[in-house]
C-alpha cells in the first residue's frame, strides 16, 4: 500500500512506515511474521530504502512514543511558568485600568456635550428676538417647558425598570445604550420641533438613573477585579475561600476617585460653546441686568427684572450647525469609547446567572434592599444631594434651571441659584456664567482626589468635611445679598464657587465609595446604586414642584436637610461599629436552563464562586439574610 511520501508494508500484524525512496510493494517475508531475527528485516529495509536513512527499530515501544510526544508538545526548555503567569495578570490589570479610564472619559464627554448644548440652546431660546425671528409659529417656550418636564418627571419611575434594564443588557451595554440616548438628544437639536425635542427629552429622563447606576456598578466591579488580579496567588492558595474583610476597599477608593476627578471636568468642557461661540453675541450686564433691583436672599423665585433680550445679534444658522456637529462628534466618540475600550464587567456565565434568578425577583429586590438599616440611614444624604438643586434657578427659560438639574442628578450642586442666577449672574452678568462654572468644575475635579485620604483616615472624614463646607456656605449665603451689577464682588463669588465644588466633590465621591465598601457582593451592587440615584431623582422632582419658593426658604430647607443627613449618617456608622445585624434579602440561586446552552454545575463562572469578596456581607453579619419564611428556599420559588 503506497501513501504520498511514504511506503507502508501491511502484514496484517503491524505497519512499518519508512521513507519512500523507491521501495517496492509486496508483503513481508514470512520469516519476519514468525519473529525471525532482526538482521534480515534490517537487510530488507535497507534494500527497500535504496540509500535512505536506516530505521534502527521500526516498532516504537510505549516509552519511545511518549518521549517523542514530549519532545513535540512539551514545554520549551526556556519556559518560565511563573514569569508567564505574572505577564498574564499584568495584562489583566492594565485592561482593568483601561476600562476605568475609558468609562471616566466617556462619562465626561457625554455630559460635556449634553450640558454645553442645553446651556447654549436655552440661552438662545430665552431671547425674545431669537424666538420671534426663527421660531415664531412653534411656541418654543412651551416646548422648552415640556422638555424640562420630561427630564425632571420621568426619572421618578426609574426604580421600576432600571435593575431589569441593567440585568437584561448587562452593565456595559446599559452604559452604551444610555450614552447613545444622549447622542440621540444632541442630534434632535438639528431640527428643533416638538416631535423631536420632547420625545428625546423623555428618553433622556428614562436613562439618567440607569446610566449612573450602571457606571457606579461598573467602577466598583473593576476595583474588585483589579484586587483579584493583584492577589491571584493568594486566591489560588485559598481555593475559592472568601477574601479578607475590607480586602478591596483601597482599590474602590482609588477607582472612584479617578472616575470623579475626570467626570467633574465635564463642567469645564461644557463651557467651551459658551466661551468660544455664544459670548460673542451676548449683551453686557448693564443691558441684561438693567431692571434688576435685588440679588441673593432678597430675591424670590427666578431673577426678577432680567431682560428678555440677551443677544445683541443673532448667530447664523450655519455657525449653529457647525457647533452642534462638533458636539455630535464628541457624543459619538463617547459611544465608541464605551463600545470599544470598555470591557465587560462580568464574565458571560456570570451575567447569565445574574439574570437567571427570575425577572420577578429582579423587580422586587430593590424594594427589599431598602429594609437594610444602612440604606435607610443614608436616605437623607441621598436626598440632600438632590436638594442641592434648590439653588438652581427655577425659570424654565433660563439655562440655570436645566444646568442645575443635570448637575444634581450627578450629586453636584454649584450650578445653583447662588451662582447661576440670584448670586452669580445677578452680580456679574450672564457673560461671566461660563467662568463661574469653570471655577466650580476645576475645583471639584482637583478636590475629588482628597477622597484618597480614606486610604489612611476613617471613611466618614471626607463626607463630614464636605458637609461642613456646605453648611458654612449655606449660612454665608443666607446672610449675604450681593449688589446687582457690582463687579468688585467677583473674587468672593469665584471663591464660593470653588468651595462649593470642593464640598460637592467630597460628598459625591464619598457616597459612592461608601456604597462600594458596604455592599461588595456583585449581585447587589446594581440594586444599591439604583436606589441611590433614584432617591436623588425623587428629590429633584420635589424641587421641581417647589420652584417658586423664596430664596431664604430654599436655603433653610437645604441647611435642615444637611443637618439631618449628617446625623443619620453618623448614627449608621455607630450601628455598623457595634456590628448590629443587618437585614438583607437573600439572592436566589440561578434557575439553570438546558435550552440554548449547556450549563456546567461546577464551573468557576457560577455566581458567587470566584472568590471576589462576594460573601463579604454574609460573613461579616451571619444573620443578614431574612428568615426563610420571607425568602425562597428553592431555586424555583419567587421572593416573598
Amino acid at each position: 500500500m503506497r501513501v504520498h511520501g511514504l511506503c507502508v508494508q501491511d502484514t496484517g500484524v503491524q505497519n512499518i512506515w519508512v521513507q519512500d525512496l523507491g521501495c517496492q510493494q509486496g508483503p513481508l517475508h514470512p520469516d519476519i511474521i514468525q519473529g525471525a531475527p532482526e538482521a534480515p528485516m534490517e537487510k530488507d529495509i535497507d534494500g527497500c530504502q535504496d540509500g535512505a536513512k536506516t530505521v534502527p527499530n521500526a516498532r516504537l515501544g510505549p516509552e519511545g512514543t511518549e518521549t517523542q510526544l514530549d519532545d513535540f508538545v512539551g514545554a520549551h526548555p526556556d519556559y518560565n511558568e511563573e514569569e508567564e503567569e505574572q505577564k498574564y495578570f499584568r495584562r489583566k490589570r492594565l485592561g482593568v485600568i483601561k476600562n476605568v479610564v475609558a468609562a471616566s472619559l466617556a462619562g465626561t464627554l457625554t455630559y460635556s456635550v449634553y450640558l454645553g448644548l442645553l446651556q447654549m440652546q436655552l440661552i438662545l431660546h430665552y431671547d425674545e428676538t431669537y424666538r420671534e425671528v426663527k421660531y415664531s409659529n412653534i411656541r418654543l417656550e412651551d416646548i422648552d417647558h415640556k422638555v424640562l418636564m420630561g427630564i425632571n418627571v420621568t426619572p421618578v419611575a426609574a426604580l421600576l425598570y432600571t435593575p431589569i434594564l441593567i440585568r437584561f443588557f448587562g452593565t456595559k451595554w446599559a452604559m452604551f445604550l444610555a450614552v447613545g440616548v444622549y447622542a440621540l438628544f444632541v442630534s434632535s437639536n438639528y431640527w428643533e420641533r416638538y416631535y423631536t425635542l420632547v420625545p428625546s427629552a423623555v428618553a433622556i429622563g428614562m436613562v439618567i438613573v440607569p446610566l449612573w447606576a450602571s457606571m457606579g456598578t461598573y467602577i466598583t466591579r473593576m476595583a474588585q477585579k483589579y484586587y483579584e488580579y493583584v492577589n491571584y496567588k493568594e486566591e489560588q492558595e485559598k481555593e475559592k475561600k472568601r477574601a479578607p474583610r475590607d480586602a478591596c476597599n483601597a482599590y474602590i477608593i482609588v477607582f472612584q476617585t479617578v472616575f470623579y476627578s475626570c467626570f467633574h471636568l465635564s463642567f469645564v468642557c461644557a463651557q467651551m460653546p459658551m466661551v468660544f461661540f455664544l459670548n460673542n453675541y451676548l449683551y453686557q450686564l448693564n443691558h441684561t441686568l438693567f431692571a434688576v433691583k435685588h440679588c441673593g436672599t432678597l430675591s424670590h423665585g427666578t431673577l426678577p427684572g432680567f431682560n428678555k433680550t440677551v443677544l445683541q445679534s443673532l448667530p447664523r444658522s450655519v455657525n449653529l450647525i457647525i457647533v452642534e456637529s462638533v458636539l455630535m462628534a464628541a457624543a459619538f466618540l463617547a459611544m465608541l469609547m464605551v463600545l470599544v475600550l470598555c470591557g465587560a464587567a462580568y464574565r458571560p456565565m456570570q451575567e447569565i446567572d445574574m439574570r437567571s434568578i427570575g425577572w420577578g425577583n429582579i423587580f422586587q429586590l430593590p424594594f427589599k434592599h431598602m429594609r437594610d438599616y444602612r440604606l435607610r440611614h443614608l436616605f437623607p444624604l441621598f436626598i440632600y444631594s438632590g436638594f442641592e438643586v434648590l439653588f438652581v434657578c427655577t425659570g424654565f427659560s433660563l439655562v440655570g434651571y436645566v444646568m442645575g438639574w443635570e448637575v444634581m442628578e450627578q450629586g453636584q450642586a454649584m450650578l445653583s441659584l447662588c451662582l447661576l442666577q440670584n448670586y452669580g449672574v445677578c452680580a456679574l452678568g450672564l457673560e461671566r456664567l461660563a467662568y463661574l462654572l469653570m471655577a466650580y468644575g476645576f475645583s471639584a475635579s482637583a478636590c475629588s482626589s482628597l477622597a484618597l485620604c480614606m486610604l489612611r483616615l476613617r471613611r466618614h472624614i471626607p463626607l463630614l468635611a464636605g458637609a461642613l463646607i456646605h453648611a458654612v456656605l449655606l449660612v454665608t449665603l443666607f446672610c449675604w445679598a450681593p449688589e446687582p451689577r457690582y463687579l468688585a464682588q467677583a473674587p468672593l463669588l469665584y471663591t464660593i464657587a470653588a468651595l462649593w465644588g470642593t464640598g460637592s466633590a467630597l460628598n459625591k465621591t464619598g457616597i459612592s465609595i461608601l456604597l462600594g465598601m458596604l455592599y461588595k457582593k456583585k449581585e447587589r451592587q446594581d440594586f444599591i446604586f439604583t436606589i441611590y440615584h433614584w432617591w436623588q431623582a425623587l428629590a429633584i422632582f420635589t424641587v421641581y414642584l417647589w420652584s417658586g419658593l423664596p430664596m431664604k426658604a430654599k436655603l433653610s430647607i437645604m441647611l435642615l436637610t444637611l443637618v439631618v443627613a449628617v446625623g443619620t449618617y453618623l448614627w449608621m456608622e455607630r450601628k455598623v461599629a457595634q456590628n448590629m445585624e443587618v437585614r438583607l434579602p437573600r439572592i436566589p440561586r440561578p434557575r439553570h436552563k438546558t435550552r440554548g446552552y449547556r450549563y456546567l454545575e461546577d464551573s468557576s463562572d457560577e455566581t458567587g464562586s470566584d472568590g471576589d469578596g462576594d460573601k463579604e456581607d454574609d460573613d461579616r453579619h451571619p444573620t443578614e439574610a431574612t428568615s426563610e419564611n420571607e425568602l425562597p428556599k428553592e431555586d424555583g420559588e419567587q421572593l416573598g
